[in-house]
């Protein structure tokens, strides 16, 4: 700790931070969370809120902020990376911090999130983020924000290694970019629409591939009260369906088609979600301790969830091509 700092945290020199907001139709989670931005024992320079709701409720709440920068999207829902992309052009500042409308920052979080940009070599730093589950601070704590040999990416950032760690990706709950670096990179882009899965991904694999340092520190903490989707449930099959068709439009422009990270992970989803899916449909058609009714029931949903994987792959893989045509 540094004595000459009140907060009691070694801040970076010299930058300049903005936070950005992203939101869509949660005005009161906005509000909450700009009360605790407000707050922080470092005050940002710069906070946005980027609004693409199709009404007014949300700017009402942000006029009560003195100094909050109200931006909306034209984009409507399911564009969250083209909200973030909004801000990431408006920002005069150093370093632009995203928080989701419903994660609460603790009143240090934005002083702890500067401090590793210390170093030039990082371009994105992130931080914890609390859902309140049983053993989030232990759970996964060896292999945080990775991106694994089978192409798939692990999260864990509720877990606390008691140390700042170099990782492959962040949580877009509580991330940060260095804005001239993003900017050099060509910025935020936005494949990957629906749930929006993988779109905060895209960057982070793009500045790690540019050689740049991407820093987890778990002193930067939030506290996610997971507010309700505008459409749909978190895990049903428009989540399992975007999940597969945004993950392979990542893997594909950001690795490219040859990477065997890429191969081998359409090689397990054909494998465990289609061909695995599949064989526990006939399995449950032949359990006989199961009723008549059951049985249909089960595997119908088996063969559902495997078309919906299988649907993912050939939309991704379809949306991936377009993207490279388009580049």
């Amino acid at each position: 700790m540094n004595g000459d700092d009140p907060t009691g945290v070694n801040e970076s020199p010299g930058l300049t931070a903005a936070v950005a907001v992203v939101t869509y139709g949660r005005p009161t989670f906005v509000r909450a969370c700009l009360e605790h931005l407000v707050a922080q024992s470092r005050p940002a320079d710069q906070i946005f809120v980027v609004d693409a709701s199709p009404d007014d409720l949300t700017r009402r709440e942000v006029s009560s902020f003195p100094g909050v920068t109200y931006l909306r999207s034209e984009a409507g829902l399911g564009t969250t990376a083209t909200s973030r992309g909004v801000a990431l052009r408006a920002t005069s500042c150093d370093v632009l911090a995203f928080v989701d409308d419903d994660a609460y920052a603790d009143s240090d979080w934005l002083a702890c999130l500067l401090v590793p940009y210390a170093d030039p070599t990082v371009a994105a730093v992130g931080g914890l983020t609390r859902n309140g589950q049983p053993g989030e601070l232990t759970e996964g704590v060896d292999t945080i924000g990775q991106l694994t040999p089978e192409g798939k990416l692990l999260g864990f950032f509720a877990a606390d290694p008691g140390r700042d760690l170099d990782v492959d990706h962040l949580i877009g709950a509580n991330m940060s970019i260095r804005v001239a670096t993003a900017r050099a990179i060509g910025g935020i882009r936005d494949y990957y629409p629906g749930t929006c899965l993988r779109e905060e991904s895209d960057i982070l694999l793009r500045l790690g591939r540019a050689g740049h340092r991407i820093v987890y520190t778990p002193a930067a903490a939030v506290t996610h009260v997971a507010a309700p989707h505008p459409r749909g449930r978190r895990f049903n099959l428009r989540y399992h369906y975007y999940g597969h068709r945004n993950h392979v439009v990542l893997l594909t422009s950001t690795l490219g088609t040859g990477d065997p990270r890429t191969r081998r992970y359409v090689a397990g989803v054909l494998r465990d979600d289609v061909v695995g899916a599949l064989g526990q449909a006939v399995g449950a058609l032949a359990d006989r301790d199961l009723a008549a009714r059951a049985r249909i029931r089960r595997a119908g949903g088996r063969v559902l969830r495997a078309g919906i994987a299988l649907a993912g792959l050939t939309t991704g893989a379809v949306a991936a091509a377009r993207v490279r045509a388009g580049r």
